[in-house]
């Protein structure tokens, strides 16, 4: 499975939810590859230093000489690698225009890492430019992220219809996994009746598993862990293991 998280809407714990259904899975002993292909780079810092980035994704994909192993990074967890970004990424755009498979880069390099994870998370960037149909024409599954708010579906008509093209046109095989609702407040019944709308809209689309707003998931990237590290017993952590569990069961 290659799951591309996408939403180009900011704010809507996109990249959490990559952090840790990567971390999730590779507890499962799933051997698990995080690709972070946001220029701000938060997915990678959850996991690494800046120091200890030797290459990153943008010479991957930039120099078709590069051999995309050397751009893997180990991380604390047995099962989980990364391909860290740099804000360098932040060019591949206007490197990747004109290019004759300029949407087809990030799936041509991958290909030789698929025997060794059957697991492949892609977090992107907040726009649904060159970047992110890169990682939709390499995905095999789209998951959507959306934000349990007043303004929760904006934007959502746009990313579908980006789906729906780069299915008709450049990845016939690509799924869409479906819709997590995340940042959840429970205490609030706007929330509610934002969760209803949702399931109203995109009925079994929309995973059973809610993921509430939570101090400890907003504070474990600060501290270079996963919530399942960070705070294993916390409400974030057994939510993130419940959604993984509907991950593997909709593969």
């Amino acid at each position: 499975m290659i799951l591309a998280i996408a939403n180009q809407k900011g704010g809507v714990g996109k990249t959490t939810t990559a952090i840790n259904l990567a971390a999730s899975l590779a507890l499962q002993k799933r051997k698990t590859l995080l690709i972070d292909m946001d220029p701000q780079a938060n997915s990678t810092l959850s996991f690494v230093q800046h120091e200890q980035i030797k290459a990153s994704l943008y010479e991957a994909l930039v120099d078709p000489h590069f051999p995309i192993q050397d751009a893997i990074s180990t991380t604390a967890m047995s099962y989980l690698d990364l391909i860290p970004s740099r804000i360098s990424l932040a060019k591949l755009e206007s490197k990747l225009l004109g290019e004759i498979d300029g949407q087809y880069r990030l799936k041509d390099r991958i290909s030789s890492l698929l025997p060794k994870y059957p697991y492949i998370v892609i977090d992107t960037p907040p726009t649904l430019g060159l970047i992110t149909v890169n990682a939709l024409v390499a995905a095999t599954h789209l998951l959507i992220p959306v934000q349990s708010s007043y303004f929760a579906l904006e934007g959502t008509d746009d990313l579908l219809e980006t789906f729906r093209q780069v299915k008709a046109r450049l990845n016939p095989n690509l799924k869409l996994l479906g819709l997590v609702i995340t940042l959840h407040d429970r205490r609030t019944t706007l929330s509610q009746d934002t969760i209803h709308r949702i399931r109203q809209d995109f009925g079994e689309k929309v995973f059973q598993t809610v993921i509430s707003k939570s101090v400890r998931l907003e504070e474990s990237p600060a501290y270079k862990e996963s919530i399942f590290t960070y705070a294993p017993k916390s409400s974030g952590a057994a939510e993130y293991e419940r959604l993984c569990k509907e991950v593997l069961s909709r593969e």
